[in-house]
């Protein structure tokens, strides 16, 4: 197996899969401002994967563009044995490797049995983790979770059973899922997470609470950490990787046209949309939690944000964006 993990320089820094959030659209912007070391996919249910009539839509959440290396495919689920099976179809994919998602505090994916779920069933993920690895032998397989499901002192038991598995790399949002992200995260436990993971072996990687690429390698070198994850610190920021953080407001805004028009060529009812995905689409009012995070912080900004958030198409998102920026005067 080619573990591309052990090959990146360290620290090594990436981006965090989202839920409709890190689709190609979003990871475009950060290939053309500042790339990551590696790239997630948003989460993928193995049983949609698998399933005949759901697999041509799953698969769209899979679509990456090949200057989005290195990127990892992130799944869930509850059974090994669908999870052996999806491991196989991703790895024809071209995907640098596969994520585990046993983190995802959402109530439906609990109900699931999966997701964070699985922190109360070791025994279950241990199966996964090892089901995967059959299933693409020649990718490697991570995991990504918290550090327990309703307290913190629950990270040793919990991170010490997915460690006997021997993930290629195992990623820590060092919170619990009960506090979600209501909490600041717990930095004080990462010295007992590496411990942890430095005793079996396996690579560490940590997230929560990141504003900047600058406060990611503090945070790395403090911690001795492999590397860093970085999730809503990057949200309307593709410049977070430059460690450029003199963006103007005017700069945003364009992003945020040229993000839209992204999104709607990938995932709206056009041509490039049929020709990938075969007329699965997307809605456009996704692109609100961007804009959200795009327009904020300047004189103005509410009520552009409230025009955009009326917005149906990415022609309407430039013309409001444009009529603003001759408007106004934006730094």
């Amino acid at each position: 197996m080619k573990n591309f993990w052990l090959e990146l320089p360290k620290p090594f820094f990436t981006l965090a899969p989202m839920y409709d959030v890190t689709d190609s659209a979003f990871r475009q912007m950060f290939v053309r401002y500042g790339q990551p070391d590696v790239f997630f996919t948003e989460f993928v249910s193995v049983d949609g994967l698998l399933n005949d009539q759901g697999r041509s839509k799953v698969l769209r959440e899979l679509y990456f563009k090949p200057n989005e290396h290195k990127i990892v495919a992130q799944i869930f689920g509850s059974d090994p044995a669908k999870f052996y099976e999806a491991a196989k179809l991703i790895a024809g994919l071209g995907f640098d490797g596969i994520d585990i998602n046993m983190g995802c505090p959402d109530k439906t994916i609990i109900k699931q049995c999966a997701g964070s779920a699985l922190i109360k069933k070791p025994e279950i993920a241990q199966a996964i983790i090892e089901a995967t690895k059959r299933g693409a032998p020649n990718l490697p397989v991570s995991v990504k979770t918290r550090i327990g499901y309703s307290k913190p002192d629950e990270l040793e038991n919990w991170l010490g059973e997915i460690l006997k598995a021997q993930p290629a790399l195992l990623t820590v949002h060092l919170r619990t899922v009960k506090e979600m992200s209501k909490v600041p995260a717990h930095w004080e436990l990462a010295p007992a997470v590496v411990a942890l993971a430095r005793q079996a072996g396996v690579l560490i990687m940590a997230n929560g609470d990141i504003g900047t690429l600058a406060e990611a390698k503090i945070k790395a070198e403090s911690f001795k950490l492999d590397g860093v994850m970085i999730g809503r610190g990057a949200f309307g920021n593709p410049w977070f990787f430059s460690g450029q953080t003199d963006i103007s407001h005017r700069q945003k805004l364009e992003v945020a046209v040229e993000h839209s028009a992204m999104f709607e060529d990938l995932y709206g009812s056009t041509k490039t949309n049929q020709e990938l995905f075969g007329g699965h689409t997307k809605n456009f009012a996704i692109m609100k939690k961007h804009f959200k995070a795009y327009v904020k912080d300047f004189p103005g900004a509410a009520p552009l944000r409230a025009k955009l958030m009326e917005a149906k198409n990415a022609s309407e998102v430039k013309a409001i964006i444009n009529h603003h920026l001759v408007s106004q005067t934006l730094d």
